[in-house]
C-alpha cells in the first residue's frame, strides 16, 4: 500500500504524547527520552493497551529506534478478536508493502556484490525473453521499476492475470516469470521514466531481475542477504500462523464498526507473485533491527553510498527506492516513510536518518480509520522521544 505521507505532529499529537508522559509517568518519560545505549528499552505496554483501546485494535506492537538501537518497544492485546492468547514481543505481524523497502535494499547489496546495476534492464537479464517483450519494456531499468517509474500498471485484473496469480500454479520464482512474461507482453502504461505509477507488479519484476542475476529464488536472497546478517530471525513470508489455531495474530478487516477476522492460510494473503512487493511478515523485535539500518547505517551490511541512494527521490516524483521521501521539520529536514497493508493487517514506519532515529507502529487489522490512528500513535511516540 501507498499513500501520501501526512504525519505533522500537531495539536493532537501533542494530546497523546500527554497521554504517554502520564501513562510512563513524568520521571520515566524524561528518562526513557534520555535513553543510552546502555539502557535497556523503555516498556511501551501501558501506552499501546490505551491506544489499542480507544482505537479498537485487535493487537498493537510498537517501537522506536534511535542511534542504531532500540530504545522503546512493546505490544499488546489479543492474536484474534475475541479470542484468549495474548501477543508478545515475539509475535509476527505481516508488514505488507514495506517489503518494498527490502527489496530494493537486497538491490543496493547485489550491485554492491556487482551482480547487478541500477542501470541494469529487464531486455539485458532477460535476452531470451527480449522476442515476446514489447519493445518499450526492454530499456526498462532496475531502477524505474524500484521507483514504480517503469511504466508498468498497478492494475492486473485486466486480462484475467490477477486471477491467474491467485491460483499460485508452479514455484514463486515461476509465478514471477508468468507475472514477467504477461505484463511486458503489452505496451507499458506510461512512457518508462516518466511518470510514477504505484505498482506492486513493477516491484515484483524488480524481483525476478534480482533472481536471475543471483540464480537464486527471492525468498531465498533476502533471507541471506538482509534478514541473516541482521539477525532478523523471525522474518518470513505470507499471513503468519496456523488456521486452526491462535499461535499467532490473525488479520482482519474493520468496515466502520464491524472487525471481521481472516484465518491464516495461502489465500489470506497476496500471491507469491508478487511477494518482493509485500508478503514480509516479523516480529516487531526484528522489523526495529531492519528500521535501525536505514535509520543509523551498518557499513559492514550497507554502504553509506547505497543507504544514501536508496533514501533520494527519483525524478519526477518523490518517492525513492521503496521509501516515499518528504520534508518534516522534527525530521530535520528529509524523511522517509512507508506503510504496508495486505488488506488485513496494517504496518507503519517514519524513519529520520538525518537524526539516526526512526518509529514503527504495526497491528493485525486494516481498514476504516486504521492508518489515521497508526498516524496518530506514531506521532506521539516521535514527540516524546525525537523532542528532547
Amino acid at each position: 500500500m501507498y499513500r501520501s505521507a501526512r504525519l505533522k505532529v500537531g495539536s493532537t499529537v501533542l494530546v497523546f504524547a500527554g497521554l504517554l508522559s502520564a501513562t510512563l509517568g513524568p520521571a520515566r518519560a524524561a528518562e526513557a527520552s534520555r535513553a543510552t545505549r546502555l539502557d535497556p528499552p523503555a516498556d511501551l505496554r501501558v501506552f499501546l493497551e490505551l491506544l489499542r483501546e480507544k482505537y479498537r485494535f485487535p493487537a498493537l506492537a510498537a517501537a522506536v529506534v534511535d542511534t542504531g538501537r532500540t530504545i522503546a518497544i512493546g505490544a499488546v492485546g489479543l492474536r484474534k478478536n475475541g479470542g484468549t492468547q495474548e501477543v508478545t514481543l515475539d509475535d509476527l505481524f505481516h508488514i505488507g508493502s514495506c517489503t518494498k523497502s527490502m527489496t530494493a535494499t537486497l538491490a543496493a547489496r547485489l550491485v554492491e556484490q556487482n551482480k547487478i546495476q541500477w542501470h541494469t534492464s529487464l531486455g539485458e537479464v532477460f535476452p531470451e525473453r527480449r522476442t515476446e517483450m514489447h519493445a518499450d519494456y526492454h530499456g526498462v531499468t532496475l531502477e524505474q521499476l524500484l521507483s514504480h517509474r517503469g511504466g508498468v500498471p498497478s492494475d492486473l485484473q485486466p486480462n484475467g492475470l490477477w486471477a491467474t496469480l491467485w491460483r499460485r500454479e508452479g514455484t514463486p520464482r515461476e509465478q514471477r516469470l508468468r507475472l514477467l512474461r504477461s505484463v511486458t507482453a503489452r505496451p507499458p502504461t506510461t512512457a518508462p521514466g516518466t511518470t510514477f505509477t504505484y505498482a506492486n507488479a513493477g516491484v515484483a519484476l524488480a524481483g525476478a531481475m534480482l533472481e536471475k542475476v543471483a540464480q537464486q529464488d527471492w525468498e531465498l536472497l533476502i533471507t541471506t542477504q538482509l534478514f541473516t546478517p541482521l539477525d532478523m530471525t523471525s522474518a518470513g513470508f505470507g499471513a503468519p500462523g496456523t488456521a486452526d489455531q491462535e499461535d499467532q495474530p490473525w488479520g482482519h478487516t474493520r468496515t466502520q464498526d464491524v472487525l471481521t477476522s481472516r484465518a491464516p492460510g495461502p489465500m489470506s494473503d497476496n500471491p507469491p507473485a508478487i511477494a518482493p512487493a509485500g508478503t514480509v511478515h516479523c516480529s516487531i523485535v526484528d522489523l526495529a533491527k531492519y528500521v535501525a539500518l536505514h535509520a543509523h547505517g551498518n557499513p559492514h551490511l550497507l554502504l553509506e553510498s547505497s543507504r544514501l541512494r536508496l533514501h533520494t527521490p527519483v525524478a519526477p516524483s518523490r518517492y525513492a527506492l521503496g521509501w516515499n521521501v518528504v520534508e518534516r521539520p522534527w525530521g530535520g529536514g528529509q524523511v522517509i516513510h512507508h506503510d504496508g497493508s495486505n488488506t488485513q493487517n496494517y504496518t507503519s514506519i517514519w524513519i529520520a536518518p538525518k537524526k539516526d532515529f526512526g518509529v514503527m507502529v504495526a497491528t493485525n487489522v486494516a481498514g476504516t480509520g486504521v492508518a489515521a490512528a497508526c498516524d496518530q500513535i506514531v506521532g506521539a511516540l516521535i514527540q516524546q522521544y525525537l523532542s528532547r
